[in-house]
């Protein structure tokens, strides 16, 4: 047996994208929902923050309201951020798809790894990003975390009318069923094919995979990582970081 010992393979570069261009009016009127503050900082920062807690992400392009820009670019020098970290921001397209698509532009050639993440998601841990990302390593081309869901789900026929009763088509079985959330992983080419063959309406970039017929597995979600959508779910999101801080004992 020989005791020369062979070289370790250097371990896949990771990147995260981040699209905020959205504006977000469920929230109702005001700043696009990414720049709403929580706890006294912009969603965006903490969901910034939360992408590059994890030491394999290298990169976090974050995809700005078109005439945001300059504005976010602004905010990101205004926070302290992990200096092991680099950070690009680039303007968004009309859509999320579009917008992807161009933080998927300036990735270096030496990106093996893509996160997409949802700026709404600002409090995800970073066990949660780590996960997904040690599934991409071990071989999966597109990775999700997700949860059980805690309610029955009804399929219905939408109402022709707003507020109109909806009849119930099935009960899907709950036991198969996942609430998904991000960020989501993938193979880097993978997720380049997917943009550039699959087009019409798509809410996330594992669906776009799984239309190329590109295997999607899940890894566990945590409760942590919820969308802030509504109002509600800003006083949620405070009680969190509430919470944080009692813990960490600052």
């Amino acid at each position: 047996m020989s005791d020369v010992s062979l070289p370790s393979q250097p371990e896949a570069r990771t990147a995260a994208v981040i699209p905020a261009a959205g504006r977000g009016v469920r929230l109702g009127p005001g700043a696009p929902k990414a720049l709403r503050a929580l706890n006294g900082t912009p969603m965006l920062i903490h969901a910034v923050r939360a992408m590059a807690a994890s030491r394999a992400v290298s990169l976090v392009v974050v995809v700005a309201p078109p005439d945001g820009t300059a504005e976010v670019k602004t905010l990101l020098d205004a926070h302290a951020l992990p200096d092991r970290t680099d950070f690009v921001v680039v303007p968004g397209g009309d859509s999320r798809q579009e917008s992807v698509k161009y933080g998927l532009d300036v990735l270096p050639p030496d990106v093996d790894i893509v996160l997409v993440h949802d700026a709404a998601r600002p409090l995800v841990p970073v066990d949660t990003v780590d996960a997904v990302i040690e599934a991409v390593r071990e071989g999966a081309l597109a990775v999700v975390p997700a949860l059980p869901l805690a309610d029955t789900v009804k399929e219905v026929e939408p109402a022709a009318v707003a507020g109109e009763p909806e009849p119930v088509v099935a009960t899907p079985e709950r036991a198969r069923l996942r609430a998904v959330q991000t960020p989501q992983g993938f193979d880097r080419r993978t997720l380049l094919r997917a943009h550039e063959m699959v087009t019409g309406d798509v809410t996330d970039d594992a669906s776009m995979a799984e239309r190329l017929g590109v295997p999607v597995v899940v890894v566990p979600g945590h409760e942590e990582a919820f969308k802030v959508t509504r109002p509600l779910d800003l006083v949620l999101a405070e009680a969190v970081l509430a919470r944080r801080r009692l813990n960490d004992g600052f």
